[in-house]
């Protein structure tokens, strides 16, 4: 099948600084999978190793079985979109869309013919006519779009391209990526540091930090069973507070605490805490842990509150409540709380390289 990609051991070092450490993963045909972590992770230089535009220190990348990183960029089969979008200001967009055709020697015909049918499929065919600077950013967007796609590649490659739109028009569009890459299929690969917008997206989520590869896996797994402190950090939401394990039994504070999973050994680890998994001031549910603490700030968020809750030994949580469930009610600053979390949801998680 078109669009399997083999990564293996790709680094890539700028004198003693590591920009990718060893990095390997499979993409599967058709599969939309994001590179996601902070600034300076090393996935958009994994970006530009896949485009052609970085050569590796050392590794290989294959594409449909043959290696790819021999190849110059405009022989590599692969649609590009930027950040910046890089439309050309003194070309239509009809003229756009259609470049990377006459590029590749297509007749005039069949130019319009392709770049009219990519046009159509971002809904920006009855603006073909229309300059590039009369556009608003989203319809630019789908302008790039169209482009990098126009030419069927067998891979397209997406460096952060909603970034510049503002929230509300960010979010419908990756709806509409979301849909275009049902309707067309082809093996997507994007770069982001907005977790938000990866779990929205993606098949599957490649967490990179410091050159290296975090965890590969779907939204809900990275999410549900994040591989160490700093994924699960990075997806969401999140508060943290130190777990000493001895002799498999885990305590918190002291306290002993039923877990997720069943711990061995002696060691230290994180009991992750996700505002929306915690219910508070309610009735113990089935084995659960009970925390106590007391509200030191409370934020109106519209749908919901957020508590800052003060715990023992100077640490803290947030804890997220829904002002319109029946029978809570907010607590004020300095009022004492406490807190279940059920054993489904009682996550351990070391740190990274442990």
């Amino acid at each position: 099948m078109p669009g399997q990609v083999a990564i293996r051991e790709v680094s890539k070092n700028y004198g003693a600084f590591v920009a990718l450490d060893e990095v390997s993963f499979d993409i599967e045909p058709g599969e939309f999978i994001t590179l996601l972590g902070p600034s300076g992770s090393g996935k958009t230089t994994l970006l530009n190793v896949l485009a052609g535009f970085t050569r590796p220190s050392s590794g290989s990348v294959q594409l449909d079985g043959k290696e790819f990183l021999t190849l110059p960029p405009h022989r590599r089969d692969v649609g590009m979109v930027f950040q910046s979008y890089a439309l050309f200001p003194h070309m239509t967009v009809m003229e756009n869309v259609a470049y990377p055709l006459k590029l590749r020697k297509f007749g005039k015909s069949e130019r319009e013919r392709r770049a009219t049918e990519a046009l159509s499929t971002v809904k920006m065919d009855h603006l073909a006519d229309r300059a590039i600077q009369a556009l608003s950013g989203g319809q630019r967007q789908r302008v790039a779009l169209a482009r990098a796609m126009v030419f069927e590649p067998r891979m397209m490659l997406m460096d952060e391209p909603l970034s510049a739109l503002d929230k509300n028009l960010r979010e419908h569009m990756q709806i509409e990526l979301k849909r275009l890459h049902g309707m067309l299929g082809t093996t997507t690969v994007y770069v982001t540091h907005d977790q938000r917008e990866a779990l929205t997206m993606s098949d599957r989520i490649a967490v990179i930090n410091n050159g290296k590869l975090m965890q590969l896996d779907t939204p809900s797994q990275l999410y549900d069973f994040p591989a160490n402190r700093f994924v699960a950090e990075f997806m969401g939401e999140s508060s943290f507070l130190p777990v000493k394990i001895s002799d498999g039994t885990a305590r918190l504070f002291g306290n002993p605490i039923v877990t997720r999973e069943p711990w061995s050994g002696d060691h230290d680890a994180w009991l992750l805490i996700r505002p929306e998994k915690l219910a508070w001031n309610a009735p113990q549910q089935g084995e659960a842990n009970r925390i106590e603490g007391t509200a030191r700030e409370v934020i109106y968020q519209g749908d919901s509150y957020l508590l800052d809750i003060a715990l023992p030994e100077g640490h803290s949580v947030e804890v997220r409540c829904n002002p319109h469930t029946a029978g809570i009610e907010i607590p004020e600053p300095g009022d004492k709380v406490s807190f279940w979390i059920k054993r489904s949801s009682t996550i351990l998680v070391e740190d990274a390289g442990q």
